[in-house]
């Protein structure tokens, strides 16, 4: 089995190697987009243009959000370099922080 690899884009870190579940369901895009995520506040978004890669799917279950991949694509923000994305099944995750004042575990928030 090859090794996990980690993308991160930002908040947002994409892990190689996963295994989507069945009970998956497909994600429309938005505006042509498939979004990974979306900032609370900015607006702006972690997302892969479909009339580039018509091929590309986005899943969500209640374990997680996971992304198919046919072909490379290029993940692009506004505030980030863009991402390449090599062919594969991988699952999304955002960058949790520790609130040291509620001592709570919650998403960075864009």
């Amino acid at each position: 089995m090859s090794k996990t690899k980690l993308i991160q884009q930002g908040d947002v870190l994409i892990y190689s190697n996963a295994q989507i579940p069945q009970d998956a369901e497909e994600v429309n895009p938005v505006n042509g987009r498939l979004i990974l995520a979306e900032g609370e506040t900015t607006g702006h978004a972690h997302a892969i243009v479909l009339a580039d890669y018509p091929n590309s799917k986005l899943f969500k279950t209640s374990s997680g959000t996971f992304l198919r991949i046919h072909d490379p694509v290029i993940l692009k923000h506004e505030e980030h370099n863009a991402v390449e994305i090599a062919s594969g099944d991988y699952q999304v995750k955002i960058v949790q922080e520790l609130d040291p004042f509620s001592e709570e575990i919650r998403a960075v928030q864009d």
